[in-house]
């Protein structure tokens, strides 16, 4: 291996090293997204799906798109 490539890699595993060690020492307190992060969700999946449920079963929508049935043949001229 180059000097200058084995140098830099023992640069970057110093530094993965080193962010290791100062987080394995820091106290880990509980943020907002690792209290309530999961009951949010479940409550946005919720309201997502109460509102567009209540959109879908009171629109008036005719769902079906074919035309048959609703189309006519004309008589054919010859």
């Amino acid at each position: 291996m180059f000097p200058v490539a084995r140098a830099a890699q023992s640069l970057v595993a110093r530094g993965i090293q080193h962010t290791a060690v100062r987080q394995a020492h820091r106290k880990h307190e509980p943020t907002f997204h690792d209290k309530y992060g999961t009951m949010v969700l479940l409550g946005g999946a919720a309201m997502f799906s109460a509102v567009w449920g209540y959109v879908f079963t009171n629109l008036k929508v005719e769902w079906g798109f074919s035309p048959v049935g609703r189309i006519t043949p004309r008589e054919w001229k010859e």
